[in-house]
């Protein structure tokens, strides 16, 4: 990234009043910058006025909080970063003032951004205590408390594959919200109250009874497809792998095609909204309610 940019956003931010998330046009990310970048993107092209306002100074604070490295010789620009940090932040829009929704992200500093997927070596022992090793391929990975990983050409695939439901950053920042209480496995810790819950045990169940089930349908469907030529899954079909990637997944389409979501996994939206737009579930729900 640009030094004297990113410097003067980092200098910027240290001189607000803590917690204060407005912003004039000459401050923050530029504004040709923030535009020209986003609006590549049709999930965040079409926000609404106050949520791009909110999002802009979302990934203007995060990126004066992370610092981006490029890996095989990749140089990250001001718009590449922009552009992942808008990404980033999408999850974070309605969770209150920016210096508090980021601090879901605060196990972390490093972004390692990749020219494109890359091959990683795993091992994983069986039951009988032997070993084996395998190659795994990666757009992208979260390491709990640890840096996340990117690969730029996948990054970029994202503003035009909104019809797949896929987006390789916010699948590794959910992952991201999901390890904040420990290994990921499909349920983020939930504030108090979720639901209508008491505590957080009760919430969880609640979570998964809606999450589970969804897994497990799209799981079969996964098999069906791959063993009897059944039709495709609208997601990824890694979300079948376990409940914490169903749920990245899951996420990377409610964020990028909402509509399509909705039709595909109605309960999911439902708890998603409850979630990610506590404020507008729970208008919502009392409108209902009369």
């Amino acid at each position: 990234m640009s030094g004297r940019w990113l410097g003067a956003l980092r200098r910027w931010w240290r001189h607000r009043a803590v917690g204060a998330d407005e912003y004039s046009e000459e401050e923050g990310i530029p504004n040709a910058l923030w535009l020209c970048t986003t609006g590549l993107y049709p999930f965040i092209a079409e926000l609404p006025a106050e949520g791009v306002r909110r999002l802009r100074a979302l990934s203007s604070r995060f990126l004066s909080q992370k610092e981006f490295h490029g890996a095989q010789g990749l140089e990250v620009t001001d718009a590449m970063a922009v552009a992942i940090a808008a990404q980033a932040c999408l999850p974070l829009l309605h969770w209150g003032p920016a210096a508090q929704a980021l601090r879901w992200y605060d196990d972390f500093v490093g972004i390692v951004v990749h020219p494109g997927q890359v091959v990683a070596r795993r091992e994983v022992t069986d039951e009988a205590g032997v070993v084996h090793g395998y190659d795994e391929v990666l757009a992208g990975e979260a390491m709990d408390r640890g840096p996340v990983m990117l690969s730029w050409q996948d990054v970029q695939e994202a503003a035009s594959a909104t019809a797949q439901g896929y987006n390789v950053v916010i699948h590794e920042f959910a992952h991201k919200l999901d390890m904040r209480d420990g290994a990921p496995d499909g349920c983020p810790p939930l504030p108090a109250g979720f639901l209508g819950t008491r505590g957080g045990p009760a919430a969880r169940r609640a979570w998964m009874a809606v999450l589970e089930p969804a897994w497990e349908g799209f799981r079969e469907q996964v098999i069906i497809a791959e063993r009897f030529s059944g039709e495709a899954p609208w997601l990824d079909a890694y979300a079948a792998e376990s409940p914490a990637e169903f749920f990245a997944v899951a996420c990377e389409g409610y964020f990028v095609n909402r509509a399509r979501f909705a039709a595909e996994f109605p309960a999911l939206l439902a708890l998603f909204d409850a979630f990610f737009r506590p404020a507008a579930a729970a208008a919502a729900a009392a409108r209902s309610a009369r």
